[in-house]
């Protein structure tokens, strides 16, 4: 398999716009949310963030040759890999942005710094528990079906990715529909452009000059001269986190960030089997764990994980060249500045359709690629990651009637508001916690029902009861803006659960076929 092919140019499109957006949101949630300075987001936190982005591709490209050469296949499609979304919103605003809030009450003179030192430890940690579950993870991988390892992505895949930019394709529809219609045509028809113009390249091009045309791009002033900012080890750093008490209070989101980071990158390694390309767990989850590691250790405050959206770019032909594209693509606008001018020039409309497309290939696997009488329970798969992506639009919606603010926080008096209207938020807030564990066990549950192994359904819904038990399910709390996980026991789910496995088990006695 040649180490570039024409469908790699498609794939680092989609998946160098993805990276792009994590990196935006990077840049900008560090300087106008946390305060950092320019010199910290451009010096280190981009640089640290290039250098683990750069490990994983290259490593996770190189395994696709290995694969293609081991089962002599020219159709291997390397791991995507970049920064998880949500680990990178939990960090700013369940980690770095309390440790700021401490060290101002504290008198500190550069909060900046302590957020950002708290942000290093926290990934670290990550990286760790990554590494350490890589040794257990394939057992677990093999041992729960797919149809509850697919529903979840499909949930998060219909959401997270799809439905956000669908809003954001009919809010601009002269340039999301025209690339849509591009992406659709070349994906959906299965034809190619005369010339062999890459469909992906196709897309952006279009949708970059008409950004122009309309007056979507460019977006804001232009921005200064580019610099090379060389990534340097923050060691110093790093041992100043371990020393200043930053662990214990964040222990609780580090934890459960590291867990869901592991588990998504289980779903993805079995999403990428069930398209044709079976990797090796320990070793995928080990550099995976690295990459974290790597990333705090060059002063990035953002864990990696493996992407979701394997079956999308193996679609679009993508095959290893487009990883190693795409790391390259990342090291080069982290460390020489040009991340700025990217965004000022190529607004993200010119590429959405390309992710959006993504979104319904992965959504599509769920049902493709397990059998037919299971679609039942990849449709309750699915569900938990829809009412988490619900609470975080009720949230945003919050914010933008000017609640979430120290004037004016989030507080219990929420929930009953909500109720008025018939609508059940705390169940909402509930679910979004740990969503990814309730989705898989609950799926599993429902496909040990329906092949009536009443055991097995009874032990999936004893293992949720035993994740509420120690607070990793459904136990929330509230902050100045948000919700966040606690770790403390959620006691009516405990027992909740607990009365589903009672029925589950019981089903052999009391039920009749």
């Amino acid at each position: 398999m040649p180490w570039i092919v024409r469908g790699d140019i498609d794939g680092f499109f989609g998946l160098a716009l993805d990276n792009l957006v994590q990196l935006l949101l990077i840049d900008a949630l560090c300087r106008l949310v946390l305060g950092f300075p320019p010199d910290l987001v451009y010096g280190r936190v981009l640089p640290g963030a290039a250098i683990s982005i750069l490990v994983g591709n290259l490593y996770y490209g190189h395994a696709a040759k290995r694969l293609a050469a081991r089962t002599g296949r020219t159709d291997v499609c390397a791991l995507p890999y970049g920064i998880n979304t949500i680990s990178l919103f939990a960090h700013v605003y369940l980690v770095m942005l309390p440790a700021r809030a401490i060290a101002e009450r504290a008198g500190v003179a550069d909060p900046a710094r302590v957020a950002w030192q708290a942000g290093l430890l926290a990934t670290l940690c990550s990286g760790a528990i990554e590494v350490a579950a890589a040794f257990v993870a394939e057992r677990v991988r093999r041992n729960t079906p797919r149809a509850a390892l697919l529903s979840t992505l499909a949930g998060i895949a219909l959401t997270f990715i799809s439905l956000g930019f669908l809003y954001r394709t009919f809010a601009r529809p002269i340039v999301g529909l025209t690339t849509l219609g591009i992406v659709m045509l070349v994906y959906f028809g299965r034809v190619r452009f005369k010339g062999r113009i890459p469909g992906g390249m196709a897309a952006v091009a279009l949708g970059t000059a008409m950004s122009w045309a309309i007056g979507i791009a460019p977006v804001g002033d232009p921005p200064g001269a580019p610099a090379l900012r060389l990534p340097v080890p923050v060691l110093g750093e790093l041992a100043g986190a371990l020393g200043g008490d930053l662990l214990v209070p964040y222990l609780s989101v580090i934890v459960a960030m590291g867990l869901f980071n592991v588990l998504g990158s289980l779903q993805n390694i079995e999403s990428a089997e069930a398209a044709g390309d079976a990797y090796e767990t320990r070793p995928a989850l080990l550099v995976n764990g690295l990459g974290s590691v790597a990333a705090a250790l060059f002063g990035s405050a953002f864990p990696t994980t493996i992407y979701i959206g394997h079956p999308g770019w193996k679609a679009l032909g993508a095959r290893a060249g487009y990883s190693i594209l795409n790391g390259a693509f990342v090291t080069f606008i982290c460390l020489t500045g040009t991340l700025a001018w990217i965004a000022w020039a190529i607004p993200i409309d010119a590429g959405m359709a390309i992710v959006l497309w993504i979104g319904l290939v992965i959504t599509a696997q769920a049902f493709q690629a397990t059998p037919q009488e299971h679609a039942p329970a990849v449709v309750v798969g699915m569900l938990p990651g829809i009412a988490a992506w619900g609470a975080l639009i009720a949230k945003n919606g919050l914010h933008a009637a000017g609640l979430g603010t120290p004037a004016a926080p989030f507080t219990e008096t929420l929930v009953g508001e909500f109720q008025k209207s018939d609508t059940w938020i705390h169940g909402a807030f509930s679910l979004e916690q740990g969503f990814l564990f309730t989705s898989m066990l609950l799926s599993a549950a429902v496909v040990g029902v329906i092949e009536r192994r009443w055991t097995v359904a009874a032990a999936w819904c004893a293992a949720a009861a035993a994740l509420s038990a120690c607070g990793l399910m459904h136990s929330y709390q509230w902050t100045t803006g948000d919700t966040a996980l606690k770790l403390a026991p959620a006691w009516p789910f405990v027992i909740g659960y607990a009365a589903m496995a009672v029925v589950f088990y019981a089903a052999r006695w009391t039920t009749e076929a």
